[in-house]
């Protein structure tokens, strides 16, 4: 079996800080404890092949989430003397203006926090850009909802944007000349793919009509609902019929209740693997949110890491989390960004992340895999097991519906080759 390198990027701060987002509070150190107790980190040199290999982040400057965020608002978010003692904005009008209020309040560690989780993704991708890894891994990532000039949606940076601007700016020798000493270099594409249950907003705005030709596609399958959070204009469907104002590198698949593997097994099959395709790129910044999963506080999908039924000799069901993982990571050829996201039962986000660590390292643990004995290994009651399985909710969404979005692809896909041409 052969074995990619895969960083994994962690400190003590770095979790202590994360377990402070008021969000999801403590779910940073369930999560990078239990991949611990499973084994999973690189414990001596010889054994590097198989195990994770920590990568300590370098917080992002001031001028690192420049990049992307306006200078305005990271003078606000990033200087706790705009709040008082007890965390309270001391201009709630300022604050507000800078979405610090309501779902993204204001927390004592939120500067460190922004720093620590934007420099993650960035230390992650400089992996990738450097020759260090072939797979990056920060869970702590995936702030999708973060805007340029404002908080959103539980995301305090951008640091899938930040990530994908550093990835861009790699060059790649064409494959037409691969034979010469100094084979000339090309611009990197960058696919982004969104698996959260939240349509990727922060993302698809940021790379939206970009002039030239593109270097980055994203992809958001996502839940749709009226009054869903968050409300887009870039979260519907493709056109039907080619449309030559449409913009076939920000893409979404809007899917209803109940969502299962079978149904994201037809969507990956017929939508994402036939973009990645067309786009062929280099790079994949992958979100992997986990609360779309059976068992989520949200109970919207009834997705599953592994499946229920038809599982293959890896134990996984077609369609499953683990099983569009394990795609991107083994069989795509591309370097890799897996992210985190949303997940609000944190002991499933924490099996859901460190199984889709062992399925990164072509190590993929079983799913009925005890959950070792060590501090939190009662939250993991009652099955005690890896496994997040799916229930018996219905899925909403019809074969006529599926049909129609995988005939909408079909479009959007050569309209992507025709202009990369």
């Amino acid at each position: 079996m052969s074995y990619d390198t895969v960083v994994y990027v962690v400190s003590n701060d770095f979790v202590k800080v994360s377990s402070q987002l008021p969000s999801n509070k403590n779910r940073s150190v369930l999560v990078h404890t239990l991949i611990k107790e499973l084994g999973l980190l690189a414990s001596s040199e010889g054994d590097l092949h198989a195990r994770l290999q920590p990568l300590r982040p370098t917080p992002a400057s001031a001028t690192d989430l420049a990049l992307y965020h306006d200078r305005d608002y990271l003078e606000y978010v990033l200087n706790p003397k705009h709040f008082n003692a007890e965390g309270s904005p001391i201009d709630s009008a300022k604050a507000a203006e800078f979405g610090i209020e309501e779902d993204c309040p204001w927390f004592r560690e939120l500067p460190a926090y922004i720093r620590l989780v934007g420099g993650a993704s960035l230390t992650a991708a400089n992996a990738l850009v450097q020759g260090q890894a072939t797979i990056a891994i920060n869970w702590e990532g995936g702030r999708h909802h973060a805007q340029k000039s404002q908080a959103s949606g539980f995301c305090y940076v951008a640091d899938c944007v930040l990530a994908i601007l550093t990835l861009k700016r790699a060059r790649i020798p064409c494959l037409t000349d691969l034979v010469s000493p100094n084979p000339p270099l090309r611009k990197a594409r960058v696919l982004y793919l969104d698996l959260d249950l939240h349509f990727s907003d922060g993302v698809s705005h940021a790379f939206q009509n970009t002039p030239g030709t593109p270097q980055i596609l994203t992809l958001s399958i996502h839940h749709a609902a009226l009054g869903f959070f968050p409300i887009s204009e870039l979260s519907s469907l493709p056109p039907s019929d080619p449309d030559p104002n449409f913009d076939p590198f920000t893409l979404s698949v809007p899917l209803s209740r109940g969502a299962t593997c079978q149904t994201f097994f037809s969507v990956w099959t017929n939508c994402v693997e036939r973009v990645k395709e067309s786009f062929q790129p280099d790079f994949v910044v992958l979100q992997c949110g986990v609360d779309g999963l059976a068992g989520d506080t949200y109970g919207i999908w009834n997705w599953s890491l592994g499946g229920r039924e038809g599982r293959d000799e890896e134990g996984i069901e077609e369609g499953s989390l683990g099983w569009c993982v394990n795609r991107v990571c083994h069989s795509w050829g591309c370097k890799t960004l897996l992210l985190g996201g949303g997940g609000y039962n944190s002991p499933n986000a924490a099996r859901a992340w460190a199984y889709l660590t062992s399925i990164a390292l072509n190590k993929p643990l079983s799913l009925q895999t005890p959950i070792p004995d060590h501090t939190f290994f009662p939250y993991y009651a009652p099955s005690f097991t890896l496994d997040v399985p799916p229930n018996n909710m219905p899925d909403e969404n019809t074969l006529a519906y599926i049909e129609d979005v995988n005939r909408r692809f079909g479009w959007v896909c050569e309209e992507i080759r025709t202009r990369l041409k």
